[in-house]
């Protein structure tokens, strides 16, 4: 869908061919951002054709400034994105201010640090992202699409449409499988945990790259050698990532490295409570102590992770508490809406200092 230069008053670039977690972001996210009046459109590869988007023949056009503005906002994600918005503002003199949005959770290399330093508007999407940076910044988390990520209305019934057993309490473990997303360790505390729980089974739903297939099949070896293929699942990669997220009684995020890490939230918006590390922004996405509704321990720690994981599965009234607390936290907090919302701020306050 291509978008009219002189009507667009934020660009939200993407110069990167490969699926990523920050182009996740942006297919969700820009859908929102004009439905609450952004006017935003996307420039670059790797998306969808039905978002709104501007054509490297527009660029030129970009040195009128839009409709209703004194100037746009080419909000980067990227170095590269820093980059081009630096040659379009400072070399090519087009009326466009910059804000970044920075995830990295360490020390920016001295290049990173050159280009941040350059943006009008800075955006951390959690406090540990935030305390990496040298510049004046927002912090805005991440959020989800509540209406795609929502409880089973009955979970018997998404448990037979997907083949999984009805008898038995489910703890998952979605995304890549690979060491960086600990994969192997929530197996570990499921072979620990399993054979005393027979009440309970397990699924690991992702894909393993062409990289990682040997570290896959380490994995179920180790399963199999425990006599546990039959309640230790691997599913594979599915589309349909939600429906599996109905069927779980509990979630493991168990990761030794995170950006931000969205799973927790999905989960969480399901109504399924979660035991993840405290990677990524896992701290600051799960509620814990009195509106608990999950619990975070220390990375690549598996003794600590099988025990947060057993008093889950051995307390069936915290459980149900957490479930029940799980989705209402999240709608409070973290719903894409939220996000838009707060991206929209941190537009407004470059604005304010510009476009007077």
């Amino acid at each position: 869908m291509l978008s009219d230069p002189s009507r667009t008053h934020v660009i939200a670039p993407n110069l990167k061919r490969r699926l990523s977690g920050v182009t996740t972001s942006i297919i969700q996210l820009i859908p929102v951002q004009n439905r609450i009046g952004q006017q935003i459109a996307v420039f670059g590869p790797g998306l969808p054709d039905d978002l709104p988007r501007l054509r490297l023949r527009d660029l030129p056009r970009l040195w009128r400034a839009p409709e209703g503005r004194k100037l746009r906002i080419w909000h980067a994600r990227r170095n590269v994105e820093m980059l081009l918005g630096i040659i379009l503002r400072d070399i090519l003199r087009m009326p466009v201010k910059l804000v970044f949005t920075s995830a990295s959770q360490r020390v920016h290399t001295a290049w990173t640090r050159f280009l941040v330093a350059r943006m009008d508007g800075v955006v951390a999407t959690s406090h540990k992202s935030a305390a990496y940076l040298k510049v004046p910044h927002r912090v805005s988390l991440h959020g989800i699409n509540a209406e795609r990520f929502s409880p089973a209305a009955d979970r018997s019934e998404v448990r037979r449409a997907l083949s999984l057993p009805q008898d038995q309490k489910l703890a998952g473990c979605f995304g890549r499988i690979r060491h960086q997303k600990g994969t192997d360790i929530f197996v570990d505390a499921m072979i620990r945990l399993l054979p005393s729980r027979p009440d309970w089974s397990a699924i690991v739903a992702g894909r393993a790259t062409a990289s990682h297939t040997g570290y896959l099949s380490g994995l179920k070896a180790r399963v199999a050698a425990a006599g546990l293929s039959d309640r230790i699942l691997f599913v594979g990669e599915h589309t349909n990532i939600n429906d599996w997220y109905r069927a779980l009684d509990l979630f493991v995020a168990p990761q030794r490295w995170e950006g931000f890490g969205l799973t927790p939230l999905e989960a969480q918006a399901s109504g399924v409570p979660v035991v993840a590390t405290d990677a990524g922004a896992f701290e600051e996405i799960i509620a814990q102590d009195a509106d608990e509704t999950g619990m975070v321990v220390g990375k690549d720690d598996l003794e600590a992770l099988s025990a947060a994981a057993a008093a889950f599965m051995d307390d069936a009234a915290r459980l149900s508490a957490a479930a029940t607390r799980a989705r209402p936290y999240v709608l409070a907090n973290f719903t894409i809406e939220s996000e838009a919302e707060r991206l929209s701020a941190a537009y407004e306050d470059v604005w304010r200092k510009f476009d007077a």
